[in-house]
């Protein structure tokens, strides 16, 4: 083996590693959510927040983190959203009332918010760009480990030990991955620009106004309450749309709009929104569905969820060698069909024994880990190579975006269509999940056929 092959394996294996842990932080919530509804005494719809808190606080201030790892070194900066993320883990095990665990999660979302980004920056600038696709490939399919892992892991904690637990996990392995982080991945830079301070604070507005007008309108009653959300909702569309206009008239953007004049780009994004925002709004409600209406304890609720999240591990690095070689657009389009025929099965089966969701579960499994390599390589294929970090930025604020949006979106339904029973909110949700998954089939059809990479 030369000294290259372990530069490469150990890059590999180090961002892998912090995408691992962001995406683990969010899933090893969903089996531990009915415990922490049942301890707070919270509804379904205040605990969303759990999840959402950490999601939004990602997507809002990921592109600020992303400025930051392109002018000071994204191994620094990766370090440190590390070190920031494993103190809001032991703040998380400390709460003792939802307020707490959500700002708790705010804090964890802030260190989370450079750990996804730079490490997709810093190995698609350390590999060969023959190598880019299968690289990412493997990438995605570690950090689809914490679909995995997350939900079985969180499942027998809480039915051992108590939820808290889930977050004390974070703290040796962070600690391990800032020591070697440190010593073995490379040093690298990217655009040195200025902090854009207002810009994030009105992506901040409107991302998290949106989703908690969206959120509180299925919720408020009276006038006056229903008058506060519509005025926050036009708030956080009123930020939205000056932060787009900044981005236009800013010779240094923190977000470059010419970028979407490519239509690969924007596609793949809208693409993604669509992807995780079905996934997101499933794995927030089908543990609960399983414990609540499946009688399974949190253990089993964990393991059922295995034929969806065990096909991610297997599929997604071969999928990542077929984006190669077929290409984005037919890749990601099967997988956003595959995705959503999944989830409307399960829909159709939902009064059924679990039995006969478990072929729904592999199906949608399948699709989600061939799209997501797919429109990862091609979202950063269509920006130059110095562009790289902040398209990685941008990507993942359509991704977790989306899936705060999804989640949201979920919620909304199922208290609009769940009547007597948990089932029927949760069916409803699930052909709404399919539906969104289907969308994202328009957005992938925008991918380039055949492209040209990371042009320098």
């Amino acid at each position: 083996m030369t000294e290259e092959t372990v530069k490469d394996r150990w890059v590999l294996g180090l961002t892998s590693l912090g995408f691992f842990m962001a995406m683990m932080d969010a899933m090893i919530v969903t089996t531990a959510s009915t415990a922490i509804r049942t301890e707070f005494q919270i509804s379904v719809g205040l605990l969303q927040w759990a999840l959402n808190a950490y999601n939004i606080t990602i997507a809002a201030v990921l592109l600020v983190g992303v400025a930051l790892g392109e002018r000071w070194g994204r191994r620094k900066i990766y370090n440190w959203g590390i070190f920031i993320f494993t103190i809001g883990s032991v703040l998380c095990a400390l709460a003792n009332n939802i307020e707490w665990l959500i700002a708790a999660r705010i804090v964890e979302g802030l260190g989370a918010s450079v750990m996804t980004p730079m490490s997709m920056a810093i190995l698609t600038n350390a590999v060969p760009a023959n190598q880019r696709g299968r690289a990412l490939g493997i990438w995605s399919g570690i950090g689809g480990l914490a679909l995995i892992v997350g939900p079985s892991l969180g499942g027998l904690i809480v039915a051992q030990l108590t939820w808290q637990w889930i977050f004390w996990l974070n703290v040796p392995v962070g600690i391990m991955a800032i020591g070697l982080s440190q010593h073995r991945l490379p040093e690298s830079h990217g655009q040195n620009e200025p902090i854009k301070l207002i810009d994030n604070l009105l992506l901040i507005m409107a991302m998290a106004g949106l989703v908690w007008a969206l959120s509180a309108s299925t919720s408020v009653t009276g006038t006056s309450q229903l008058g506060l959300v519509a005025v926050i909702g036009l708030i956080s569309v009123g930020c939205g749309i000056g932060f787009i206009y900044r981005q236009s008239v800013d010779p240094l953007p923190m977000l470059p709009l010419t970028l979407f004049h490519n239509p690969t780009f924007t596609g793949g994004n809208l693409a993604t929104a669509c992807l995780y925002g079905s996934m997101y709004g499933v794995v927030f409600f089908l543990p609960q569905y399983l414990q609540v209406s499946q009688r399974a304890t949190a253990l089993t609720a964990g393991l059922a969820l295995l034929p969806w999240t065990g096909t991610l591990v297997v599929v997604a690095p071969f999928a990542g060698r077929a984006v190669d070689r077929f290409g984005d657009r037919w890749v990601a389009t099967l997988g956003l069909v595959l995705q959503g025929v999944g989830y409307l099965s399960i829909a159709l089966l939902v009064h059924q024994s679990y039995l006969w969701l478990v072929l729904p579960l592999m199906i949608a499994g399948v699709g989600l880990s061939m799209a997501g390599p797919a429109l990862q390589k091609a979202v950063l294929g269509a920006v130059p190579r110095v562009m790289i970090g902040k398209a990685a930025g941008v990507y993942n604020v359509f991704r977790l975006l989306g899936g705060a949006l999804g989640t949201t979106v979920a919620v909304m339904i199922f208290y609009q269509c769940q009547g007597t029973t948990f089932s029927n909110g949760f069916q409803a949700t699930m052909l709404g999940t399919a539906v969104l998954s289907f969308l994202g089939v328009i957005w992938s059809w925008h991918l380039a056929a055949e492209r040209v990479v990371n042009l320098d």
